[in-house]
């Protein structure tokens, strides 16, 4: 908790707790976050780059088409097989990678500083997801701009993760159906609804439930399996947390994202 702590101060003096946000107060939060400003630079950069050498628009264009299509399905599948994978917690030298990537995601849902991901983690992913699929389809120009996108959706995807988590209660009834299948998979099923903006890939598998009465109840869905017995066998991130795994969430604003995911 220190450390999460920790680099919440570093980034604007203080932590942020969702909980206890407006909505004004995330949008401030959000457009002077450092991730969001690199985000928004890079893109800014590849779509020029893919603009003055692309000697036609239509290659971009379908890598842009693409990423948008793909980018659902890509963050499914990291997210489940990799984010909530058991296997990073089990070696020393990627313990703590999982712990700044997930883990304490899940522990304190609300905190703002470890909803987002660190570029370091997150732009060679953004680009290993992206990059392939432009270049496939129009050489560097396209694929250029298949970053660019990947780094808006990056970018749309972590305001409506912030969302999702805020005491807030979207106007949008897509936005509020959106909300309420995510929190489903924090406070009922860990293995369920991975999506942020599209539960499609979900339905595909069979994991969605839209409805938290009828989702089974996970015991494992705020410490991912990594609860005090699997911390004794591997302690890494339980010493780098500086505490044993919780299995509940630290405040009562769980109490209340756990009503609104029911209703």
């Amino acid at each position: 908790m220190a450390q999460k702590l920790a680099w919440g101060r570093a980034w604007h003096g203080r932590s942020y707790d969702l909980g206890r946000m407006t909505l004004a107060d995330l949008w401030g939060a959000y457009l002077t976050h450092p991730a969001i400003q690199v985000y928004a630079v890079l893109a800014v950069l590849a779509a020029g780059y893919a603009a003055v050498t692309a000697d036609s628009a239509v290659p971009p264009a379908l890598a842009v088409v693409a990423v948008f299509l793909v980018y659902p399905m890509a963050w499914y599948l990291i997210h489940r097989y990799i984010l909530h994978g058991r296997w990073l917690y089990k070696m020393k030298w990627s313990a703590t990678l999982w712990k700044r990537i997930h883990f304490d995601h899940h522990q304190d849902p609300h905190l703002l500083e470890v909803l987002f991901g660190s570029p370091l983690n997150t732009l060679p992913t953004i680009a290993c997801v992206t990059v392939p699929v432009g270049y496939a389809i129009g050489g560097w120009p396209a694929a250029a701009a298949a970053l660019s996108m990947g780094l808006v959706l990056t970018c749309v995807y972590e305001f409506i993760h912030c969302i999702q988590h805020l005491n807030y209660k979207p106007t949008n009834p897509f936005i509020l159906k959106l909300k309420r299948d995510h929190l489903i998979h924090h406070f009922h099923n860990e293995d369920t609804n991975l999506g942020i903006v599209s539960f499609t890939p979900d339905r595909l598998f069979g994991t969605y439930f839209a409805s938290a009465r009828d989702c089974p109840k996970s015991a494992t869905v705020f410490n991912l399996g990594y609860d005090v017995a699997e911390a004794q066998r591997y302690p890494w991130v339980m010493r780098a947390t500086g505490a044993p795994p919780r299995d509940r969430p630290p405040s009562a604003f769980a109490a209340s994202e756990t009503g609104g995911a029911a209703s």
